[in-house]
C-alpha cells in the first residue's frame, strides 16, 4: 500500500469561506453612456475598460436590450454602469441625497485632492469641499445621472480612528439600534427590520 497522503473523505461541507478581498466593480443606472463616459473618463479620467451590449439578461431568460460599461479603477476594480432605456424613468436621475447613495473614490494625498478639484471645476462640473471628517477629507459633486461623487484623503489620524472604532464598533451599533429601534418600528413596521432571510414581507 502506498504510504503517500490520502485526500481526505469529502464531508459534503463547505470549505470555509474567505473575506472578500476587495470590490471586483459598483453597479448604477445611467441616463446615457456617452454622456456618463465624458464625466468619468474626460473629467474624472478612468478609462473605459469593457462595453458590454446585450439583448437578454442573463439567468433571467429576459428580453431587454441593454450596455453594461465599466470604467477601471487604479487597484483594478470598477465602477460600472447600465443604460438600458426602455425600463428607465426620469425620476430615476434625481440627485440623491447622500444617505441615500454616493460613491467615493481615494485620490493619493490633499495636494492630488485640490487639484483634482481644479480639474472638475475647470470642466464646468461644480465640486465643493473640501470637508474634514476628521478621518477623512473629501470633495464632492454630482454626475450626470444624479449620483453623488465623492474624491476622498485618508487623513493622519484614519488608522488610529479605525482602530480605535473597530474596538466597539459592535456596542454602538447595538445602542443605535436601540435608540432608533421605536421610530423605524413606526415606519416600516417591526417584522421588516427583524428580516434576516428571503421572508414574505
Amino acid at each position: 500500500m502506498s504510504n503517500a497522503a490520502q485526500p481526505a473523505a469529502s464531508t459534503g461541507e463547505a470549505p470555509p469561506l474567505v473575506g472578500a478581498s476587495g470590490i471586483h466593480h459598483a453597479a448604477y443606472r445611467c441616463r446615457d453612456a456617452e454622456q456618463t463616459r465624458w464625466f468619468y473618463e474626460d473629467v474624472l479620467g478612468l478609462p473605459l475598460s469593457l462595453t458590454l451590449v446585450a439583448d437578454i439578461v442573463p439567468g433571467l431568460n429576459r428580453r431587454v436590450p441593454y450596455m453594461h460599461l465599466f470604467f477601471q479603477l487604479g487597484n483594478g476594480g470598477f465602477v460600472a454602469f447600465f443604460d438600458q432605456p426602455e425600463t428607465a424613468k426620469p425620476e430615476h436621475f434625481a440627485k440623491a441625497d447622500s444617505f441615500d447613495r454616493h460613491l467615493a473614490f481615494e485620490v493619493a494625498d490633499e495636494a492630488a485632492l485640490r487639484a483634482w478639484q481644479k480639474r472638475i471645476n475647470a470642466a464646468g462640473v461644480s465640486c465643493l469641499g473640501p470637508v474634514d471628517h476628521d478621518f477623512v477629507k473629501s470633495v464632492y459633486m454630482y454626475d450626470p445621472n444624479g449620483l453623488q461623487v465623492e474624491l476622498t484623503i485618508r487623513t493622519a489620524r484614519h488608522d488610529p480612528i479605525v482602530a480605535e472604532e473597530k474596538l466597539h464598533a459592535h456596542e454602538v451599533l447595538r445602542n443605535w439600534s436601540a435608540r432608533t429601534r421605536g421610530e423605524k418600528e413606526a415606519k416600516f413596521g417591526a417584522a421588516a427590520i427583524d428580516m434576516r432571510s428571503r421572508q414574505k414581507r
